[in-house]
This record gives structure tokens, C-alpha cells and sequence, in this order.
């Protein structure tokens, strides 16, 4: 019989090693952790394993109810699981134990609670944003990396590459991407052509050539008098 620690944190800025340490103070004798939103089970590989790896008669220990589930129903689908596997469920912070029957019937209904208590919070969320839209202060969500188009382009001026933008600027290289891709297409569409040859221009664009290159075949073909065709996209 083993026992295994199961740890986990909303967000990857969160720090789950209390958790760790505690679970391995439990004598557990494997943990398994990761950073994940627990509202569901989606995207939660680390519990997936953590559950394949488990045999019966294991005990599987975790220090607060939150860490395994954030509803009442998976808690009790989870639990339900590790039951039919033989598996029982010890909570650190709250002292249940699923292998006796006062710690089955305490965990149902703390997780009832907890569920409710959930619920609650997202309600007064949604008046708060209801309120603010109706007082015209709520903008919603601001995009980090297209707010950074400024600096994104001044460092990208300065001969920086890519990869160390997004590092400095503390985004994602494909965001770095997207938001350079958006200006080019925005310095191409205000070029003079219209109908047509724009719509070409935004084609290329979307393909990732350069503005650069871009307006260096425009500007040879219009010194040549000729016009941009269809041939232009087949570069």
C-alpha cells in the first residue's frame, strides 16, 4: 500500500512547494503537482496520472478539499472513483479520511459548501461588472501584448530579435508575433492602391511576408508604371 500526495496551484505564477512539503511531512511517498485551473478535470494531466497510478488499498492525501476539485460534483465523482478502485482520500487541513464513515459523510458536506461558497463569489462578481457597465467605468479586460505595441516596435527597432522582446516585455513569443503581423498589415492597407490590389497586399501579409519586402515591390513596380497582379501573390 502506498501513499501518494496530490498537489495543485490555480496559475503558473503560483507556488505549490508548501503544498509539496507538506504532502512529503505526510509521508507520502510519491507527489504529483501542477499548475491548473481544478474547476473541472480538463487540461489536469498530473491528477489523470496521479489517479492511473494509484492501486488499491493506496491512500491519496491532499491538504485542502480545493486542491482535488472545485465543485461539489467532481469532488464526489473523484471520490466516487477512488472508492470503486479501493482507493481512500485523506485531507491534511480539514482531518477526514474517507476510510471511515464520519470522514465520507464530513467530506460531502464540505464540498457542498465550498460549491456554494463558489457560487456566491462569482454572483457578486457579475453585479460588480453589471454595476460598473451601467455607470459606463467597465472596459473589460485589456489585451497585455497589443497594449506593449509600442515597445514591442521600438525594440524590434533597436535590432532586438523576437524571443528576447518577449522575454523583456514578459509575453509570449507568439504574441510578439501577432502583434508585429497586425502592424504590418495596418502599414501595407494605408498604402495608396485600393479594390484589388489591397486585398493582394492583406493576402501576402497574412502569409508573414515582411512590410519591408512588401513595400520594396511596390514601390519598383510603381516606378515602373505597372500594375500589382495576381502573379505578385504567387511569390
Amino acid at each position: 500500500m502506498s501513499v501518494i500526495g496530490y498537489a495543485r496551484v490555480s496559475t503558473l505564477d503560483q507556488d505549490h512547494t508548501t503544498q509539496i512539503e507538506r504532502l512529503e511531512g505526510a509521508d507520502c511517498d510519491k507527489v504529483f503537482s501542477e499548475k491548473q485551473s481544478g474547476t473541472t478535470k480538463k487540461n489536469r494531466t498530473e491528477l489523470v496520472l496521479c489517479l492511473d497510478y494509484m492501486r488499491e488499498g493506496d491512500t491519496l492525501v491532499i491538504t485542502k478539499i480545493d486542491r482535488l476539485a472545485r465543485s461539489a460534483r467532481d469532488l464526489h465523482n473523484i471520490v466516487h472513483d477512488l472508492e470503486k478502485s479501493g482507493i481512500s482520500l485523506r485531507v491534511l487541513d480539514q482531518n477526514i479520511d474517507t476510510s471511515t464513515p464520519t470522514g465520507k459523510a464530513f467530506l460531502g458536506m464540505l464540498a457542498t459548501f465550498a460549491e456554494f461558497e463558489t457560487n456566491i463569489r462569482k454572483e457578486r462578481q457579475l453585479e460588480g461588472i453589471a454595476k460598473a457597465k451601467a455607470e459606463g467605468k467597465y472596459t473589460g479586460r485589456k489585451a497585455t501584448a497589443r497594449a506593449k505595441k509600442g515597445e514591442m516596435l521600438e525594440l524590434l527597432q533597436n535590432g532586438m530579435s523576437k524571443p528576447k522582446i518577449a522575454k523583456e516585455l514578459g509575453v509570449s513569443v507568439a504574441s510578439v508575433y501577432n502583434v508585429l503581423k497586425d502592424d504590418e498589415l495596418e502599414k501595407i492597407t494605408s498604402l495608396e492602391p485600393e479594390g484589388e490590389k489591397k486585398e493582394a497586399m492583406k493576402a501576402i501579409v497574412k502569409t508573414m511576408k515582411s512590410a519591408t519586402d512588401l513595400k520594396l515591390e511596390y514601390d519598383e513596380a510603381k516606378a515602373k508604371n505597372s500594375d500589382i497582379h495576381i502573379a505578385f501573390l504567387e511569390d
